[in-house]
């Protein structure tokens, strides 16, 4: 007997010895495959760069190319890039900031802060509705 039935529906391994628990839940696939240990081993782990488990023609697991990225992605990601590097550029500009503030900036300090606010401020301009074609500023 089987240890492991996969599910092309959901695109994943149930452990028989589990099958009461998961009919009990109504949650047992209906499509399940019986699948040998080695099968599970192949399939349930990471996956090759740029692949993803997806089902095949005949039900079973196989690697196949990870989808491209769609553009609501792309935007995110751009957000995210775009909110650590404003992080970055507030700590690099905090302490400058202080040294300013407090008359004791040497005149490197004074064209650094200048520098790193610019950049901050060209960051914040920067429109990430326009991933992946988004020119990004040169740190100072």
């Amino acid at each position: 007997m089987s240890k492991y039935v996969y599910s092309a529906k959901s695109n994943a391994f149930y452990p028989t010895i589990m099958e009461k628990e998961y009919v009990s839940a109504s949650m047992w696939p209906s499509d399940g495959k019986p699948c040998e240990e080695d099968l599970f081993a192949q399939f349930s782990g990471s996956p090759p760069e740029g692949k993803v488990r997806a089902p095949d023609e005949d039900g079973y697991p196989k690697w196949s190319d990870a989808p491209l990225p769609t553009v609501e992605d792309l935007k995110i990601d751009a957000e995210n890039m775009k909110a650590e590097l404003i992080a970055y550029a507030n700590t690099i500009i905090m302490p400058l900031q202080d040294a300013v503030d407090l008359d004791m900036a040497t005149e490197m300090e004074s064209k650094q802060l200048y520098e790193w606010k610019k950049y901050r401020v060209l960051l914040n301009r920067v429109n990430v509705s326009n991933a992946p074609d988004i020119s990004w500023p040169t740190k100072p």
